[in-house]
């Protein structure tokens, strides 16, 4: 995945697509310090924490739009739509709420989770299973609604 991004990067500056080559060099910067935290702690990016990275990075857009939507600023508001649309590009596809009730009536199963306490043991195997394919900020209430919680 991390090689994508300079090869992209590369065709959209000499298609001069300055809307598109500002995403990529904000996904760089991002990977970038990802690399130098996890050197510090010995560890390497893959490509999950590049998945979480870039859903974060959604996540945020997502945010700000809101707010410059409540400032009254479209034009900034629609740069951010069309940074999400570049992000959104290297997610894989979303799942959708039937989905997502399977898997976690599958992870429940797996993991023999019968409290709300055993939360964590749920939301561990979804997230190895499935990051970058669920909102895990929307999955915690329904893991929590599932155990009786």
């Amino acid at each position: 995945m991390r090689e994508k991004f300079p090869e992209l990067m590369k065709i959209a500056m000499k298609a001069g697509d300055k809307q598109r080559v500002g995403a990529l060099r904000l996904i760089q910067a991002a990977l970038k310090d990802r690399d130098i935290e996890a050197r510090g702690a010995g560890k390497t990016v893959s490509d999950d924490d590049i998945l979480a990275m870039l859903q974060k990075m959604v996540k945020q857009r997502q945010d700000s739009i809101a707010l410059y939507e409540q400032g009254g600023r479209k034009d900034l508001a629609d740069q951010e739509r069309a940074e999400i649309a570049v992000i959104s590009e290297f997610l894989p596809k979303a799942m959708d709420e039937a989905e997502v009730a399977a898997a976690i009536q599958a992870a429940i199963a797996e993991t023999g989770a019968a409290s709300p306490k055993d939360m964590g043991k749920v939301i561990g195997a979804l997230k190895a299973k499935f990051t970058g394919r669920m909102d895990f900020g929307k999955v915690s209430p329904a893991v929590k609604a599932a155990l009786g919680g």
